[in-house]
């Protein structure tokens, strides 16, 4: 039977002082603990956008219809609030395990040896749009889902998700200056890519501002603008992200670039061709709930592997061994 190591005053202390450098200096996690760690991180950045959009397209967004608390005496939903209510009230409590995924990220990146404070920084980051975008997510509700506030939103959750990939593909390489892969025309063509899918993903916010689904069964403000007109522009852009695609892999396969962004730039291409079947579909249908739904969750894995995609373009050796650990650096207290 292992025994648990007692306590003592001192420890607790150092604990309450500064809880992650305590824990850092008792725990080593494997590589593939921390990795798996900020794997868990961008999932649940990934089901937070597609429950949020449940809610909408459930016309659940004022299930509760104030914030923080769910009414104004009560902080949980209540069963005379039905089933909208239970729905946004469990969206709001997936923020919770959110940041229950984000902060084991961090513990995890901030015990590993030698410590990595970029990667630590990164956990960090991801921390502080989680806190920025749920109070973003209140105002959404207090001002009763205004189109804008709704639209930066998901913006906001889709900035989430580009430094959670960030940081778990900095979990995968070493911390030496990023060594380049490909040419730099090349660089600039995936640079060019990424610019579009970006305004692909903020034009499909207009999309949604602008459609039916106003997240709600009451009156909802949306932008006044022909949502049909937008979804048009939404596919040509969709289009010249394919047309990128497409070329980027024609240019790799020229160049004889190595396997790695020629995988992920397939892997890519394939994404989008699902994702622009599914937007096709979901328009001639006539936006049905569940299609649209996944039509998120597609804009999601989109956005991920059009990251994937720039973050392959380098290669970063393993020079950890000369970064010195948290233990050589300052006592205990005084340690970030």
């Amino acid at each position: 039977m292992v025994r648990v190591p007692k306590l003592t005053r001192a420890d607790v202390q150092a604990a309450l002082r500064n809880p992650l450098a305590f824990i850092a200096e008792r725990w080593t996690p494997h590589p593939r603990t921390v990795q798996r760690a900020a794997l868990s991180a961008l999932v649940m950045g990934v089901i937070i956008v597609v429950t949020g959009g449940a809610v909408r397209l459930t016309g659940s967004g004022l299930g509760c219809p104030t914030w923080p608390t769910c009414t104004d005496d009560s902080l949980t939903t209540t069963s005379a609030m039905g089933v909208h209510g239970a729905i946004e009230f469990g969206n709001r409590m997936l923020t919770y395990v959110l940041c229950a995924a984000v902060g084991w990220a961090i513990i995890a990146a901030r015990s590993q040896k030698p410590w990595r404070r970029g990667l630590t920084r990164l956990g960090w980051a991801q921390f502080w749009v989680v806190m920025g975008n749920a109070v973003l997510g209140g105002i959404v509700v207090l001002v009763g889902l205004n189109p804008y506030t709704v639209a930066a939103h998901f913006l906001l959750s889709s900035a989430l998700m580009a430094v959670a990939t960030v940081m778990w593909q900095r979990t995968r390489e070493g911390d030496g200056a990023p060594r380049p892969l490909v040419g730099k025309a090349v660089q600039q063509l995936v640079w060019f890519l990424v610019a579009a899918s970006v305004l692909l993903i903020a034009v499909g916010t207009v999309v949604t501002g602008a459609g039916p689904h106003a997240g709600d069964s009451s009156e909802v403000d949306r932008i006044p603008i022909d949502w049909e007109t937008v979804a048009k522009l939404h596919a040509v852009l969709a289009w010249i992200v394919v047309t990128l695609t497409f070329a980027l892999w024609f240019v790799l396969k020229a160049v004889d670039a190595p396997r790695g962004p020629l995988d992920r730039t397939r892997e890519l291409f394939v994404v989008l061709l699902a994702q622009g079947a599914l937007g096709y579909v979901q328009y001639f249908m006539h936006l049905p709930e569940a299609l649209v739904a996944l039509h998120m969750l597609g804009s999601s894995v989109m956005w991920i592997w059009v990251l994937r995609v720039l973050l392959s373009l380098r290669e970063r050796p393993d020079m950890t061994a000369d970064l010195p650990g948290p233990t050589a650096e300052a006592p205990i207290g005084t340690r970030a």
